[in-house]
């Protein structure tokens, strides 16, 4: 438009330049913008007469107004320079359409689905890091707490206290535990012992004999009978806990009388007497050939493992010396002559002791066939085998090689044991419920207490 104004052909379609005289110009755009002005005039009334616009009524025409003046411009026009394009952003290649690109709000949503899943995979990071490391450890020491309960429980609670209510109360403190050192801190073995004891001592009542014993046996390790009186019992009820009265049975004991024949060594040396309370060991020794040629053997001894007597409260019923070791020739005469014309009396009594092979065999005979009188053998034979021993205890001389037989008050389930092992049995005596000998022997040494 502004080259038509300026008369310019299109072959001169250059940049203005604006160097130029701007006064030569002026006139010949005013003359121009005349023109332009004129012409568009006219064009407006032919337009008008196109339309059908009709004539008025009267017949009068109506005059044309004239122009206004077009004010004269105070300076002189300049042209201005055209405005810049911004740049183009360059298009990344590689895409199909020949160059068609992402626009921003792809980036801005790639970005947002990025750190979506970043955050996502922390937060699964977390979660595992915190499960492993601090809720699996938790869990795992609560559950390990609480099953160290649930086992002790079932370990005190059982038999006769398996339906005990404390048994619940105790199992729902563990269940409500809110930490394992909470679950630990649970007392078991208190009530335990406490329900225990009761029932033990019901049954020291019920169960005694009428030597007023019970038989108490100890499955722990190895079974252990021990014959005791009612009280001696309630002592032992008394001073333990669940974890042994938990394993502890209290029967009427049921006893038989086995004769055995031992030797002074197994038989506690020949100390024992009737009347007194010995445990009875196992002591078996094998032997074996190590070498035939050199005809070694090698000796193994085993006992009891769990170093628990096999018996234990025993009772002595008789004691029986073999006549070999206590050879005895007993002389006893008595005479009584009376002179009843002179009147005179003497009674003379003269007794003498001899050892031959049969003469405390003799004098036996002759007290049981009342021959002699039973009071004076009672009296001369009362204890002899044990006073023989308790002589030799004192002298610190005696026979080794004697043989005993001792008959004992065991359990009936333990006799098939002591008649198959009488040449592997040895009895011991217990301090607390020690013969007078040995009492008074303690007493000396440590004094009465």
């Amino acid at each position: 438009m502004l080259d038509k104004i300026l008369g310019k052909k299109d072959k001169d379609k250059d940049v203005p330049d604006l160097r130029k005289d701007g006064k030569k110009s002026d006139s010949d755009i005013g003359g121009r913008l005349k023109g332009m002005v004129s012409k568009a005039t006219e064009k407006s009334k032919d337009k008008g007469v196109k339309n059908g616009d009709a004539k008025p009524s009267s017949g009068k025409t109506i005059p044309r107004p004239m122009p206004k003046p077009r004010p004269k411009p105070t300076e002189t026009p300049r042209l201005k320079p055209p405005k810049k394009k911004p740049p183009k952003k360059p298009q990344k290649p590689g895409r199909l359409g020949g160059g068609l690109g992402k626009g921003p709000d792809d980036d801005d949503k790639r970005t947002l689905v990025g750190a979506a899943v970043f955050g996502i995979i922390l937060i699964v990071l977390v979660g595992a890091g915190y499960y492993f490391l601090v809720y699996a450890p938790y869990q795992e020491a609560m559950n390990s707490a609480k099953q160290t309960k649930f086992s002790e429980v079932n370990a005190y609670f059982k038999g006769p206290l398996a339906l005990d209510p404390r048994k619940s109360t105790i199992l729902a403190e563990i269940d409500g535990g809110s930490t394992p050192e909470q679950v630990l801190a649970v007392d078991v073995i208190g009530p335990a012992t406490a329900g225990w004891r009761e029932y033990q001592s019901q049954q020291i009542n019920t169960k005694k004999d009428p030597y007023n014993r019970v038989m108490i046996t100890y499955a722990a390790g190895g079974q252990k009978n021990l014959i005791v009186k009612t009280a001696d019992a309630q002592t032992i009820v008394n001073a333990a806990d669940a974890s042994v009265l938990s394993n502890m049975e209290i029967k009427t004991p049921d006893t038989v009388a086995v004769p055995i024949i031992i030797s002074r060594l197994q038989a506690a040396g020949g100390l024992i007497n009737v009347g007194d309370s010995v445990d009875v060991y196992l002591s078996i020794t094998n032997t074996t050939a190590a070498n035939q040629t050199a005809n070694q053997t090698t000796t193994t001894t085993q006992t009891n493992a769990s170093g628990a007597p096999d018996i234990s409260g025993s009772t002595v019923l008789a004691i029986l010396r073999a006549k070999d070791s206590g050879v005895v020739d007993a002389n006893l005469k008595q005479s009584q002559d009376m002179a009843i014309n002179q009147l005179t009396m003497s009674n003379s009594r003269s007794q003498s002791t001899a050892t031959s092979p049969s003469g405390l065999e003799d004098l036996l005979k002759a007290a049981a066939s009342r021959t002699w009188d039973e009071a004076t053998v009672n009296s001369l034979l009362n204890s002899y085998g044990w006073r023989l021993s308790d002589f030799e205890r004192a002298s610190n001389l005696g026979e080794l090689d004697v043989k005993y037989l001792v008959v004992l008050e065991v359990p009936r389930e333990n006799a098939l044991f002591l008649m198959q092992n009488s040449n592997a049995l040895q009895l011991t005596l217990s301090s607390q419920n020690a013969p007078q000998w040995l009492s008074n022997v303690l007493k000396k040494k440590y004094g009465s207490g």
